[in-house]
């Protein structure tokens, strides 16, 4: 059910303009095209199976762990209502 000015759905339409800007987002943040052969932070060779298997790749399996493990930079929904931003 709309209310006021907004059409019936509009509220999934917000969560699904949200969820495709994350997925760009997130596309282009990842690695492209051919990657150093060792680790930019550790300077320890990447083996050859892994960039071969993650095109672009440039760091080590334990320096991409601990990237992994650091928390995420994440923003607010800007399409979300004023009570969902005051999290």
């Amino acid at each position: 059910m709309a209310s006021g000015w907004a059409p019936d759905g509009a509220v999934q339409d917000q969560i699904d303009d949200t969820v495709a800007d994350e997925v760009k987002r997130a596309r282009a943040k990842l690695p492209s095209g051919e990657g150093p052969t060792h680790c930019v932070e550790c300077g320890e060779e990447i083996p050859q199976a892994r960039r071969h298997a993650v095109p672009g790749v440039r760091t080590c399996i334990e320096c991409q762990s601990n990237r992994d493990r650091r928390p995420a930079n994440i923003g607010f929904n800007r399409r979300g209502s004023k009570d969902s931003q005051l999290k």
